[in-house]
Order: structure tokens, then C-alpha cells, then sequence
């Protein structure tokens, strides 16, 4: 992925090297969407299903999820400051993202202070709800308000005369499997964390 994008891939003639960060944030957002409606799915299942597989899966995910988000933002903001001259803009996309993030640090409060409150995970489901709602409102954003940021180029609403051409295409497919591979190992390591700090809470309840 690092050779396609540093190398392989031309330098953008209009927007310059910083256009290149789009392999990088594209596949940051990507995960930390996905993410949250994992969390939402596995907290609901876990209220049903009482099986603790689920709520140790939507603790790990929304731990994963909020970096993937806040890098996401970081990288974009980044990207955004040579070419729309300033750091912020508040158009809907950064914004709905910015509300994301804030989603993922409401469930994980609720879950560290309440770790064995049912009540309080039903409220922390409930948050993850409006977190995945608010996924698809961020791919769409570009779309539906069409401000400062640039129109979906790949998916379901792209529009062929801005689509990428096959290299980029290639490059952008290539990253993002890169990082959801990436996601789910740093998801499968805070899952062996989460379950190892349940075992020593459970230790020393007995």
C-alpha cells in the first residue's frame, strides 16, 4: 500500500503531493463508519443474547473505532488546509464526522463508568443507534449539501466524469483493505484486553 502511494502513483497536477493523503483518510473514515455500526448491532445483540461475546466485541470495536475516526479527521483536516487555505471550514462532512467521534467518546464514558449497570448499556446502545444512523448522513454529506468538500468519487453515488482512473482506483481498493486489516487486528488485540481485565475483575470479586 506504502509503495502504491509514494511511489507508484503520480504526483496530482492540481492539488500537489498533499492529494496523495486521500489513500490514507478515505480508508481511516471507512473503518471508523463501519465500526460504529458494529457497535451498535453487537450492543443490541448483547441485550437480547446476554452472551458477553457481544458487549466484550462492541467495547473493542468502539475503542478501534474512535481512533480510526479521530485520525479520519486529522488526516483530513490536514488535506484540506493547502487546498481550501484554512484548517476548518465546518461544512457538513468534517462536521458529521466531528459528531462521530463525539458518539464514540459518549459510549465509551458510559461504559467505563458503568461497567455492570444494565441500564447504563442500554443507554450506551442506544448512543451507538444514533452512531450508525449518523455513518451513512457522512457519506452522503458531500452530496446532499455539496459545501467545500468534493463529491463522492467511488461508491454507490459517484459520478463518472469525477470517478478515479484505474491506478488510483487500484491504490484506493488496495488501502482500504490494507486498513481493515489493520482494524481488525488492533480490534482483536483490545479484545483480548478487554476479556483479560474481566478475568482479573472477576478474580477479585471472588
Amino acid at each position: 500500500m506504502l509503495w502504491m502511494i509514494f511511489w507508484w502513483i503520480p504526483i496530482d497536477i492540481s492539488q500537489g503531493p498533499v492529494a496523495k493523503t486521500v489513500f490514507i483518510h478515505v480508508p481511516l473514515a471507512w473503518c471508523s463508519m463501519i465500526a460504529i455500526i458494529i457497535v451498535a448491532f453487537s450492543s443490541i445483540y448483547y441485550l437480547f443474547s446476554k452472551k458477553i461475546f457481544w458487549d466484550n466485541l462492541a467495547q473493542s470495536t468502539a475503542g478501534v473505532g474512535v481512533m480510526f475516526g479521530v485520525l479520519a479527521l486529522i488526516s483530513g483536516i490536514i488535506w484540506a488546509k493547502p487546498i481550501w487555505g484554512v484548517w476548518w471550514t465546518g461544512e457538513a462532512k468534517l462536521t458529521t464526522t466531528l459528531i462521530l467521534i463525539l458518539i464514540y467518546a459518549a459510549y465509551i464514558l458510559f461504559r467505563s463508568l458503568y461497567t455492570n449497570s444494565i441500564q447504563m448499556k442500554k443507554i450506551a446502545a442506544i448512543i451507538a443507534v444514533i452512531g450508525a444512523i449518523d455513518s451513512p448522513i457522512i457519506y452522503f454529506a458531500a452530496n446532499l449539501w455539496q459545501e467545500a468538500h468534493p463529491v463522492t468519487v467511488i461508491g454507490p453515488l459517484s459520478r463518472e466524469e469525477s470517478s478515479f482512473g484505474a491506478d488510483h482506483g487500484i491504490t484506493l481498493l488496495v488501502s482500504v483493505i490494507a486498513f481493515t486489516l489493520l482494524f481488525v487486528l488492533l480490534t482483536q488485540l483490545r479484545y483480548k484486553v478487554i476479556k483479560i481485565d474481566n478475568l482479573i475483575n472477576l478474580k477479585d470479586k471472588l
